[in-house]
This record gives structure tokens, sequence and C-alpha cells, in this order.
């Protein structure tokens, strides 16, 4: 078997982005996501970061624009929340749509929604200790 690559931890998530200032305020302000500095590139972006989590927001306008209904079986970012009839009031708040889910294996809440770019976000209460550790 060969080895596998000297890996140390996740540095950052790269999402595609039409609206930069639009995401920028959505992770900042929804989200709680603080700006950090970002190095003079040659095309817009942005870097958050939040919850050990540093995003960097890629301008792109051929990202493709995402329509439908919220679902849950998309790649997602994921990020817990003990209370999560408090995350439902503010994104009601803010106006974002949502959708709510419960798994009874593993008493997991979840609600899903979207970035104006249309990534799909997961904020759940999980397990304090995975099963498969």
């Amino acid at each position: 078997m060969l080895p596998s690559l000297p890996l140390v931890n996740v540095n950052h998530i790269g999402l595609s982005s039409r609206y930069v200032e639009k995401s920028r305020r959505f992770y900042s302000d929804v989200l709680g996501f603080r700006e950090v500095q970002r190095p003079n590139l040659d095309f817009p972006g942005a870097w958050l970061f939040g919850y050990g989590i540093m995003i960097h927001v890629i301008e792109n306008p051929d990202t493709p624009e995402v329509v439908g209904p919220i679902k849950t079986r998309e790649t997602h970012l994921a990020i817990h929340a003990p209370d999560l009839i408090e995350v439902q009031r503010l994104l009601e708040m803010h106006q974002i749509p949502f959708h709510c889910t419960h798994i009874k294996d593993g008493n997991i809440g979840q609600i899903f929604f979207r970035d104006p770019d249309g990534h799909h976000i997961e904020i759940g209460t999980y397990p304090a200790t995975p099963a498969f550790l």
C-alpha cells in the first residue's frame, strides 16, 4: 500500500462567487465570520475566518446561478450550533429561507439554507463524539 500524503489540517474552503460583496456581508453579518487580511491578488475576493474555518470568497462571474428548492444532499458547509430555535429566529430576521430536518438516529437537528451564490449551508446540533470515532 502506498503512503498517504503528509497532511496537517484544513487551511481553507474556497467558494466561487458572482456576488463577492453580498457574500462578504452574508458570512460576516449572518454567520459571524470576521474578515481577515487578504494578499493583493489580481482578482476580487474576501478572506473570512470563524469557528476554526477560513473561507476564501473568490470572484468568478461564471459561477452558475442556483435556483430551486434547498437540497439537503448537496455539497455544503456544516457548522454546529447548540440552539437551533435561535438560529431559526435569526434566519427569519435576516429573511433567509431555510429547511429544517431531524435525524432520529443520533438526535441530530439540521437547518439548511443558501448563501447569496446558492452554496448550501447546514447548521446543526451534532453528537459530541461521532459514532465512528
